[in-house]
């Protein structure tokens, strides 16, 4: 998303563009997956006045705006990628914490169940499995 537009989102709320919201959305877009914490680690490295709580309020922001999505990797922080992105669901390794990513579709005979038996729809963008990958397995 380009700042011009960005910028008139935030108008639209009643909020400006400030230099720390730009460098936060660029950082989850150039890290793909990463904490709150991975983000304020990068943000930093451009702006070291950045505060962790800045960080945090602004993801909570632009996921309000729908820039941002989150899902919960590991028992830590949740984890924020660009919105807009296919919907995936998350393999994390738990030997080497390396995070891949299939297509929902995998998930279809679960989410089908679950809609069929208990009239649950399931968001699988927040669907994250835990397991070993094929480098770890042995």
């Amino acid at each position: 998303m380009s700042a011009t537009a960005l910028a008139a989102m935030l108008r639209e709320r009643g909020l400006r563009l400030t230099p720390q919201r730009q460098l936060i959305l660029e950082a989850v877009h150039e890290l793909g997956h990463a904490t709150p914490e991975q983000v304020h680690h990068h943000v930093r490295e451009r702006a070291a006045g950045v505060n962790i709580t800045t960080v945090y309020r602004t993801l909570e922001l632009l996921e309000e705006l729908g820039l941002v999505n989150h899902t919960h990797l590991s028992h830590g922080s949740p984890t924020y990628h660009t919105a807009g992105e296919d919907q995936h669901v998350h393999l994390v390794c738990r030997g080497c914490g390396s995070i891949s990513e299939v297509d929902p579709s995998v998930m279809e005979p679960v989410t089908d169940r679950l809609l069929s038996e208990r009239d649950f729809r399931v968001d699988v963008g927040h669907v994250s499995l835990f397991g070993v990958c094929g480098d770890c397995k042995e």
